[in-house]
């Protein structure tokens, strides 16, 4: 591993490292933000969404402040493998930015585009075994794509993550033109990416820890997030909250108006 660059914030240090990845075959660049104090801390994982690298998130969302109020840990992963040698596409919403969290199974994506088992291996081992962060107290969260994911890899990982949260979540990618693409690309048909899909999984149950999301009334991508089927599957669940927020959109201005809620949301569950 090799630290990028290291400064200090709200009391805490905002650091940038790079890693050799197995799952994806290239270096990974990831932000982790760690509160004053000796740990080991809570532990948040935020994706990110489309067209985002490790940094958007981690200047843009305001999370560090909320962070240190806290004492929790914040990582930033990025959304793909990147470099020359790593298949790419002309179209914003496939190829190096837009890894969608799953690991693909088809040409010319297969041989690094797995970004599920890099958040829940790869990362995740230099994480544990270089920084001072308790393995027993995850929760993880995202924007867009990676609402989608957090969602998804929360599902997935029963027992690992105490909470989950979303802001403007992908809820049912496979209704979805985000989603769909992505799925026949990387899976190699929509039906492969049912297993990748957050309303799903909320109907079969398999959304088992406490939820929060946050969606814009006035967010531009409405037709693309698929909000409602979410809030249909989680309606009976007292310990799951979809939220609509009124006259917000996409940005992360929004996002950071919202930050505050979710740390303190994933505080509480973290720390019972």
């Amino acid at each position: 591993m090799r630290t990028d660059s290291e400064n200090k914030c709200f009391g805490g240090v905002q650091g940038v490292y790079t890693h050799a990845s197995e799952a994806t075959g290239t270096d990974m660049t990831f932000g982790l933000y760690l509160p004053r104090g000796d740990g080991p801390f809570p532990v948040l994982f935020y994706l990110s969404g489309l067209t985002c690298t490790h940094e958007n998130a981690m200047v843009k969302a305001g999370a560090q402040a909320w962070a240190a109020e806290h004492g929790l840990a914040i990582v930033f992963p990025d959304t793909s493998p990147r470099g020359a040698g790593v298949a790419d596409d002309g179209d914003y919403d496939l190829g190096q930015g837009a890894g969608f969290y799953v690991d693909a199974t088809e040409a010319p994506w297969a041989p690094h585009f797995r970004m599920e088992s890099y958040v829940l291996r790869d990362l995740s081992d230099v994480l544990f075994e270089n920084f001072p962060l308790d393995a027993d107290r995850q929760a993880i969260t995202g924007h867009s794509m990676g609402g989608h994911g957090a969602l998804t890899l929360a599902a997935k990982s029963p027992g690992r993550f105490r909470s989950v949260s979303a802001f403007s979540p992908i809820c049912h990618p496979t209704e979805s033109d985000w989603g769909q693409k992505q799925f026949t690309a990387y899976l190699g048909a929509v039906e492969a990416g049912t297993a990748h899909d957050a309303t799903l999984l909320a109907r079969a149950g398999k959304l088992a820890m406490p939820v929060l999301t946050d969606t814009g009334t006035a967010d531009q991508f409405t037709a693309f997030l698929k909000t409602e089927a979410l809030a249909e599957a989680l309606a009976s669940r007292p310990d799951a909250e979809v939220r609509m927020q009124e006259g917000y959109d996409h940005s992360y201005f929004f996002v950071s108006t919202f930050m505050a809620d979710h740390i303190a949301f994933h505080d509480r569950h973290l720390r019972a």
